[in-house]
């Protein structure tokens, strides 16, 4: 988790360096070409033997959403500071949780409620909307954290029927196609060390999904999820060191309430489990 801490730390920073060097919608899809190019090995395997109709339907809609989702996100990067983009970030689980109770049927215990109220409450502190002016950046940033989770929620039920692998390399080929109309509007000619960049940006960000699938193998979620607070401080040290961003105590504070919100639901959720001796779907990581 700490390598997995690092290198989404990394992702930002780079994506902060670029500072809107080129459109958002254009610069994601350059990152997700070079995901494709990673992924190929998967995905060609699963587009020969192909899908159900129904599990078509659900790449698409997760597609869709991602793609609103890393416009947003790039957006944001160009706009506001690497702290406050990771910290607005912790808003993925919850909005999972939330989505899980209303469209998954799970259930919502009084504790779990709590904790996603204290949880929003963090990211009220990060925001502080009306005590201070909102940068579009911020708003794009819910945006990208509420569609993310959606896309997750998605994602939580295509994983029951097709291989993890799978899914990631359906969704770099869905994002792709997604965003390849819009960067052509947009498009302006990128340079070498752009794209340089940019391709790095897919190493770290592939890297950290497989460092944190190792992690989530290798201990419980009660040990890995609170060492993600540390992207927070990270973040914010990146952020004061290389772009000279002033250091926010209310992002950290604000941040660091939302990951013990999020630690809490992830301890009952691996309580719950282990009263189970099957575990349904429906009880999988959050």
């Amino acid at each position: 988790m700490l390598a997995t801490g690092f290198c989404f730390v990394a992702v930002n920073a780079i994506v902060r360096g670029l500072d809107g060097a080129l459109p958002a919608p254009q610069s994601a899809f350059i990152r997700f070409c070079y995901g494709i190019v990673f992924l190929g090995p998967v995905l060609l395997p699963a587009l020969r033997q192909g899908f159900a109709p129904r599990i078509w339907r659900m790449f698409t809609g997760r597609g869709a959403l991602h793609v609103v989702a890393v416009i947003a996100w790039f957006y944001a990067m160009s706009r506001i500071t690497v702290a406050e983009v990771t910290a607005i970030g912790f808003l993925n689980p919850i909005v999972v949780t939330i989505g899980a109770a209303i469209f998954m049927g799970e259930r919502l215990a009084a504790r779990r409620v709590v904790a996603v109220c204290v949880a929003v409450l963090g990211a009220l502190i990060v925001l502080r909307p009306g005590l201070r002016p909102l940068d579009p950046g911020h708003l794009s940033q819910v945006l990208a954290s509420i569609c993310f989770g959606c896309s997750y929620l998605i994602a939580k039920r295509i994983s029951a029927e097709v291989p993890a692998a799978v899914v990631v390399a359906m969704m770099s080929l869905t994002v792709t196609i997604g965003l390849a109309p819009i960067a052509w509007a947009v498009w302006v000619p990128p340079t070498l060390e752009q794209l340089a960049w940019l391709g790095l940006v897919a190493v770290f960000a592939t890297l950290g999904h497989y460092t944190m699938t190792r992690a989530f193998a290798a201990a419980p979620l009660t040990v890995t999820q609170p060492v993600t607070f540390l992207q927070l401080i990270w973040a914010s040290l990146i952020g004061v060191t290389l772009f000279h961003e002033p250091l926010d105590g209310w992002v950290i504070l604000g941040g660091g309430i939302m990951i013990g919100a999020i630690s809490y639901i992830t301890w009952r959720e691996a309580r719950m489990r282990t009263r189970l001796k099957t575990p349904p779907v429906s009880a999988t990581k959050e």
